[in-house]
């Protein structure tokens, strides 16, 4: 088994596109960066006006663990992209090169085979998002520095001692990990049913997008099936960011992603092994 996922993994990174998703999210985040670092104070200068009327804040407002939430905000919304261009071209790379059929003439069960490839893209999943913790928390806290973090929301202001960040962090990244897992599953799923990559990445980014829709429109048919779509979790990471955190409500969407993943893996795996091989 593990020799056959250092050869998936080698298939995966050798692949130029395969770097397409770290060279995106290093620009985004410098760029970020760069921007609340060359006209950052006038920003928040501007954007806590209203605040600073109000309340006496001392410290740095502008910090490393405010850029890493603003940036995180921005980039796990367009990350599933990015896992779907590598999650989406498992089974469908394969068929498109004509090489799926030789691999099923070789001594391992269709399951192994599947769950291999599938291993390969959380592998694929989790570097990714290793990297962007790097650059997004760690590059971002060298910059700026280190003071509380100020949350502004709609119905309140959430004020995190410097000192009960970092553990948040560790704890929003694992769930985003979970998140994007969820999205390489869906991904893969999809990948199964076609014989080129760019049905799976295109059929993924649409699911997502009619399922975001979906949980943003207050009608009562709608609203009966919110609970029940993995889009309406993703986000829920900012929950280890509110004070003091709602565990129950966190643990209620990690259990439905991990739900989600089994189920696209099974169903996968299922298809995968009563379906006729002709490529």
């Amino acid at each position: 088994m593990w020799k056959l996922l250092k050869i998936e993994l080698f298939k995966i990174f050798r692949r130029p596109r395969t770097y397409i998703a770290f060279a995106a999210i290093a620009s985004i985040i410098s760029l970020i960066q760069l921007a609340f670092y060359s006209d950052g104070e006038a920003f928040m200068q501007f954007g806590m006006q209203s605040i600073k009327e109000t309340f006496d804040l001392n410290g740095k407002v502008l910090n490393g663990y405010l850029i890493c939430y603003i940036t995180l905000q921005t980039l796990l919304i367009h990350v599933p992209l990015l896992i779907a261009l590598v999650a989406g071209d498992a089974i469908a790379g394969e068929a498109n090169m004509g090489t799926l059929r030789l691999l099923m003439t070789k001594p391992i069960s269709r399951t192994q085979f599947m769950l291999t490839k599938f291993a390969a893209s959380v592998i694929y999943t989790l570097l990714l998002l290793v990297f962007m913790a790097i650059l997004c928390l760690f590059v971002s806290i060298a910059i700026f520095g280190t003071s509380d973090l100020i949350i502004m929301k709609s119905e309140m202001i959430v004020i995190l001692d410097r000192h009960d960040i970092m553990w948040r962090y560790f704890a929003a990244f694992g769930f985003a990990a979970l998140a994007m897992v969820t999205v390489a599953a869906l991904a893969f799923l999809l990948s199964v049913f076609s014989e080129n990559s760019i049905g799976p990445i295109v059929a993924t980014m649409s699911i997502i997008i009619l399922f975001t829709i979906l949980t943003t429109m207050d009608i009562p048919f709608f609203n009966a099936m919110k609970p029940f779509l993995f889009t309406n979790h993703m986000l829920n990471w900012k929950g280890f960011f509110e004070d003091p955190v709602n565990y129950r409500e966190v643990l209620k969407s990690a259990l439905v992603l991990i739900g989600h993943i089994v189920f696209f893996v099974w169903l996968a795996i299922a298809i995968f092994k009563r379906k006729d091989i002709l490529s």
